[in-house]
């Protein structure tokens, strides 16, 4: 599983932050080497959210599944942004 008790940073492993639009943060522990998408089906599995209705940025630029943190150069402590589905809308009268 991605998410795993905090522990000093170093090695092989990142300790991360997944933050939603209501400011809701959710820290994981992940491999510089594992595919986000072990990442991103535990947070949206926790929030009983699809994956495929969430989108992930970092730094403003979209994150995708198949990528690493090496890849989009991920340090300890750094931010991914999560942008849940939206529900209503602004309607005409």
């Amino acid at each position: 599983m991605a998410a795993e008790p905090m522990q000093e940073a170093g090695g092989e492993h990142l300790n991360l932050k997944v933050r939603a639009t209501d400011g809701q943060e959710i820290h994981f522990r992940i491999k510089k080497t594992t595919r986000l998408e072990k990442l991103m089906n535990a947070y949206c599995t926790r929030l009983g959210q699809n994956i495929d209705a969430v989108r992930f940025m970092f730094d403003g630029e979209a994150v995708g599944k198949e990528q690493t943190p090496n890849e989009i150069g991920l340090d300890d402590g750094d931010v991914l942004d999560a942008m849940l589905p939206q529900v209503g809308g602004a309607g005409r009268c």
